[in-house]
């Protein structure tokens, strides 16, 4: 199956961010509705992608291989929107106490960046789903680190 640029780019951006939900794709993709993400991937990308036991969107193998995104020494490279980035940087190790939604918005804020708690919310549960973060139930849910900064590389996503 021969892609198209602009196919190719939204495959890219499917290895990139796997396992991820359709509205975070529309995000991405500037569409109206997850209904259109969920159109293009199957009239567009079908053979590339599958859903996983949750529901989310991941890249078949092929589709990794296509985009380049095989990564030889096998280190792991994870390629995130500049607020799950920012969410990586302070978010607490995997040795340290985890951290509430807001205790994360905070320490944004007091690295400089102006995020909303909806959108703190989100960037830790993809971190989750991603197995980068890991969520621990206390009073209210609280999130940290799955694995040492040190056994991965983030790369922004323009």
């Amino acid at each position: 199956m021969t892609l198209s640029e602009e196919a190719r780019e939204r495959l890219a951006d499917v290895v990139a961010l796997q396992p991820t939900k359709n509205a975070e794709l529309q995000d991405r993709w500037d569409l109206e509705s997850g209904s259109e993400v969920h159109q293009y991937l199957e009239n567009e990308l079908k053979e590339y992608y599958y859903r996983d036991e949750n529901s989310l969107i991941c890249a078949t193998e092929d589709a990794a291989a296509l985009v380049g995104a095989d990564d030889p020494e096998g280190e792991r490279v994870l390629r995130v929107p500049p607020l799950q980035a920012a969410v990586i940087e302070v978010l607490a190790g995997p040795e340290d106490r985890s951290q509430s939604v807001v205790s994360v918005l905070h320490a944004l804020r007091d690295a400089g960046h102006d995020a909303a708690v909806d959108d703190v919310r989100s960037a830790l549960r993809s971190l989750s789903d991603k197995g980068i973060a890991e969520r621990i139930q206390r009073t209210v849910p609280t999130f940290r680190l799955a694995m040492a900064r040190e056994e991965f590389t983030v790369e922004e996503l323009d």
